[in-house]
This record gives structure tokens, sequence and C-alpha cells, in this order.
């Protein structure tokens, strides 16, 4: 490694914290506490796949400004629901609700991240930054047992400001009392994470398990979290 770092800022979801894993668990949930199969989506592997692709697009809208936070919250079920030709707003708004309040009670996190972070502790001072909601995000550290490792916890809710765009990294560093050629960002999200820490003068882990190609140059790439132990 050729620079020093003081500070590790980490993204949550997809980094640390196993947000795929966790929220097909939330969904499986509550696609059995809702009895969906009665109403006619009788595959929850279906029902999973375009959830997730109303979820991402609607995020999306979010990051962009198009929308407000609670219309992303109920309107994912809502989409989801329509396309299985149940046109039903109050049982999105009923299943938005147990959703957000199941999901961050649960637990898994990416292999080796716990691993990573007794490694880092004591080394580093660490940091998150996340695009989640204040709340939400706490609660998935607090349950998961990870929440003590980081001094500074920024989420777009607090810093009024989203990744990738600059604003949230400069708050980061002035919440941290950091130097950005001290500060390094470990993310998995090239367009969010990597190129926000770009645009900032950061240097930058980008992690890749599942090796997508991209166009990016980022200062390391890893696609497990224990590759991370070798760079620091």
């Amino acid at each position: 490694m050729g620079k020093t770092y003081k500070h590790l800022f980490f993204d949550l979801d997809h980094t640390l914290w196993d947000f795929d894993s966790n929220s097909e668990q939330t969904l499986k949930k509550l696609y059995q506490e809702y009895d969906l199969e009665s109403i006619g989506i009788t595959d929850f592997d279906a029902f999973y796949q375009v959830y997730n692709t109303h979820n991402d697009r609607l995020w999306e809208r979010f990051r962009n400004g198009f929308i407000k936070r609670e219309e992303l919250r109920w309107k994912r079920i809502w989409y989801t629901l329509l396309d299985f030709k149940i046109g039903d707003t109050s049982l999105a708004y009923e299943m938005s609700a147990a959703y957000l309040e199941i999901l961050p009670t649960q637990k898994m996190l990416m292999p080796h991240a716990k691993e990573l972070l007794d490694y880092c502790s004591g080394r580093y001072t660490m940091h998150l930054i996340t695009n989640g909601f204040e709340t939400t995000q706490w609660q998935k550290m607090q349950f998961s047992g990870i929440a003590g490792y980081f001094q500074e916890v920024i989420t777009s809710e607090k810093s009024n400001s989203l990744k990738p765009h600059r604003e949230i990294f400069e708050y980061a560093l002035a919440a941290a009392g950091a130097k950005a050629e001290e500060s390094i960002m470990i993310g998995d999200a090239i367009d969010i994470d990597i190129l926000g820490a770009i645009n900032a003068g950061w240097d930058q882990v980008y992690f890749n398990p599942k090796k997508l190609t991209h166009s990016r140059k980022p200062t390391y790439e890893i696609a497990c979290l224990s590759d991370l132990m070798k760079v620091f």
C-alpha cells in the first residue's frame, strides 16, 4: 500500500450488511404472513424478482431527486402488486410498513465483514457513509452487532445529500475531523460509492464480489472483504 490512511469510510448495504439476503428473508416472511399465494402470486421467486426491479428503479429516481422517501417506500410494493394484477393500495401500505419494521432486524453480514472490522479496529478510525435512512441504518447495525465499530455514521438523511454527490463526502470529512488525503471509501457501487469518492478527491476500494466489468479506475478493487486485510 502506497499511502497511510487514518480514516476508513465504509458503505453499509451490500458492503458490510448483506442487504440481498436480509431483504429476501424479509419478503419471504411477508409473502407467507399476507398469504400472497391465495390472491394470485403463486411463485415467491417471481414476486421477489419483480420487487427488486421496481425497488432498483425507484431508488435511482430517489437518488436523482425525482421522488420523496415515502413514495419510494410504499410504491415499490404497490408496483409489484400491480404487476400481479393486484390493485390494493391499502395492502401496499401495510406491507411496506411491515417490511420496514422487519428488515432492519435481520442480522446477516457479508462474508468476512466481522473479521475485517475486528482486524481494522484499533488500527484505523472507522466510519460509515450510507444513502439509507437514519433510523433504519442504525437498527441494521445494532441488530447485526456492528454499531460499536464506527465513530461517525453519515446518512443521506442526516447530511441532506446523497452519494455520489460531493456534498455528502465533504460533510463526512467535517463530521469525522478528517482530511481527504488520509481517508478512503470502501463500497460496492461503482457509480455511487466509487465515483462519488473520486469526485471528492478520495482514494477508493471497489468491493466487486460479482466481478462486474466497468470502465472506472478505482485505487483498489477486491472481490472478497478478506482481501482488504492484505491491502491494509
